[in-house]
């Protein structure tokens, strides 16, 4: 069974940065692709961004954009997000998920939260004034 451990979150001071993990281990494994999202206090879960375990391609909420990126390691079966010029908003826990490759694919949007088929444990990010 695939389980995914994040890492990296912190206590950082706003415009600083910090740099997520998300590894995936257990049985042999290969996505469709793999996401972060984030839920601050008494709020929905969002969607972050997300990328394609084949080709790469990546995906991004217009929140982001310019300051977060997503990058994989396909031989570590691990995909981080690389958080710059952090913000008081961007406080939140941090959670990755997975899109398995043996699950059915169908309508599936790698910015949505649905189809995803396994999460982590999430990992805290605090950003200050």
């Amino acid at each position: 069974q695939v389980q995914l451990v994040e890492s990296g979150g912190g206590l950082v001071q706003a415009g600083g940065s910090l740099r997520l993990s998300c590894a995936a281990s257990g049985r042999t494994f290969s996505a469709y692709g793999m996401g972060w999202f984030r839920q601050a206090p008494g709020k929905e879960r969002e969607f972050v961004a997300a990328i394609t375990w084949g080709t790469g391609r990546t995906y991004y909420a217009d929140s982001v954009k310019g300051r977060f990126t997503i990058s994989r390691d396909n031989a570590k079966n691990t995909v981080y997000l690389q958080m710059n010029s952090l913000n008081p908003e961007d406080t939140a826990v941090y959670y990755c998920a997975v899109k398995d490759i043996g699950s059915y694919f169908g309508t599936f949007r790698y910015t949505q939260i649905s189809g995803y088929d396994l999460w982590g444990q999430g990992t805290q990010v605090t950003v200050s004034t």
